[in-house]
């Protein structure tokens, strides 16, 4: 059996491609160290293609994937075509999902969440290289460790796992202080991403 070390990538192709461009921007800027699949190379290909052949052609990348990753924006939770049936298959198939919040958010935005995912075992972080490399290189192991001990629904990272990799700025803990309040209002678990860390629950 050949070693799945992709990354899936899912995004809305209409309006949230460019930040799947800065992502090839980081790897190759930064030498992160990540590799994935383009949900949206057959883009060119769907005027002409069958709903059926994309599909299939998606399955086998997603078959061949270690990680699943969906770029969350103001649209994605609306899409109902190719976005909504990638992470049908990811449930499906038991990949480690990372939502990536791209208006900054560093956990589960419920407003924005897709629907489909907003229940299943699932880490959120803020559209940022290097929490989203952390999380490519830790959440996989913590996803099956957790899937054994049959825990569902969101996870995030605690804020000084943001400071300890240089985001713990002025103004990005100004933002999760006002972002607080919603935060509060639904009940969500997180994790330190330190070896042996305990899991803890928001109160």
């Amino acid at each position: 059996m050949a070693y799945k070390n992709k990354v899936y990538v899912s995004f809305d192709g209409d309006n949230d491609i460019h930040y799947y461009w800065l992502m090839r921007a980081w790897k190759q800027n930064d030498k992160t160290h990540f590799n994935f699949y383009d949900a949206h190379d057959l883009n060119a290909a769907r005027d002409s293609s069958t709903e059926e052949t994309i599909t299939h052609e998606l399955r086998d990348r997603l078959l061949d994937a270690k990680t699943f990753v969906v770029l969350i924006g103001e649209s994605t939770r609306s899409l109902y075509k190719f976005v909504r049936w990638e992470m049908e298959q990811a449930l499906s198939l038991n990949l480690p999902i990372i939502g990536v919040n791209l208006n900054g958010l560093r956990f589960q935005d419920t407003d924005l969440c897709p629907p489909i995912i907003r229940d299943e075992l699932a880490v959120y972080i803020s559209f940022n290289p290097a929490i989203l490399q952390h999380a490519l290189e830790t959440w996989p192991a913590k996803h099956n460790s957790l899937k054994q001990q049959q825990k569902a629904g969101p996870y995030y990272y605690k804020e000084e796992s943001y400071v300890e990799l240089g985001l713990g700025s002025a103004k990005e803990k100004l933002r999760a202080a006002d972002l607080s309040q919603r935060k509060a209002r639904s009940p969500k678990e997180f994790f330190l991403p330190r070896r042996k860390s305990p899991l803890q629950k928001t109160r």
